[in-house]
C-alpha cells in the first residue's frame, strides 16, 4: 500500500501525544511533517490548525492529524477551510474512524488528547490511515454537495 504523507499540528494540550504519534508513524515508514506547536506552553490552536488545514486542502493525498485537549475546537477550525473534512476521535468505538473515511473521505483526524492514551491513539491513527474511501456514488454525491 502506498503510504500517504501526514502533516501534524496541535495546541499545547496535544503537544506530547503529537510527538508520540509522529515517532510512531516514522517507524511505520510514513513521511511526516510537524507544523507545531513546539512546546507545551499555552497557545491558540487556530494559529497552528489553519496552516495544517490549508496545506491538506491544497495537496492531493496529504492527510492531516490535529490535536487538542478535546479535539473539538481544532476540528471546527479545520472544517472552516474549503475542502477539509475533519473528524474527531476521543476514544470509544473505532467504527467511527472507518466510517469517516469510507463514507466521508475525511482528510484530517482530530484527537482529543485528554481522552485517549498513546496506545489508543496509535491504533486509531493506523486504522484511519489504512481505511480507504469507498468511492460509492452516493458518498461522492454527498461530498460534492458539501464542496459547493
Amino acid at each position: 500500500m502506498n503510504k500517504p504523507r501526514v502533516i501534524f499540528g496541535s495546541d499545547h494540550a496535544g503537544f506530547e501525544l503529537k510527538a508520540a504519534l509522529i515517532t510512531y508513524l516514522d517507524t511505520l515508514g510514513y513521511e511526516t511533517e510537524d507544523l507545531g506547536t513546539d512546546s507545551a506552553e499555552a497557545c491558540d490552536y487556530p494559529d497552528v490548525i489553519f496552516p495544517v488545514a490549508k496545506k491538506v486542502a491544497k495537496t492531493p493525498g496529504l492527510k492531516g492529524v490535529i490535536l487538542g485537549g478535546s479535539g473539538q475546537g481544532e476540528a471546527m477550525a479545520a472544517n472552516r477551510i474549503r475542502g477539509i473534512r475533519a473528524t474527531v476521535y476521543y476514544g470509544g468505538p473505532k467504527d467511527i474512524l472507518r466510517l469517516s473515511k469510507e463514507h466521508n473521505n475525511a482528510n484530517i483526524l482530530s484527537f482529543g488528547a485528554r481522552f485517549v492514551t498513546q496506545k489508543e491513539a496509535k491504533s486509531a491513527l493506523k486504522q484511519w490511515l489504512e481505511t480507504p474511501f469507498s468511492n460509492e456514488s452516493r458518498h461522492k454525491i454527498r461530498l460534492e454537495k458539501m464542496d459547493k
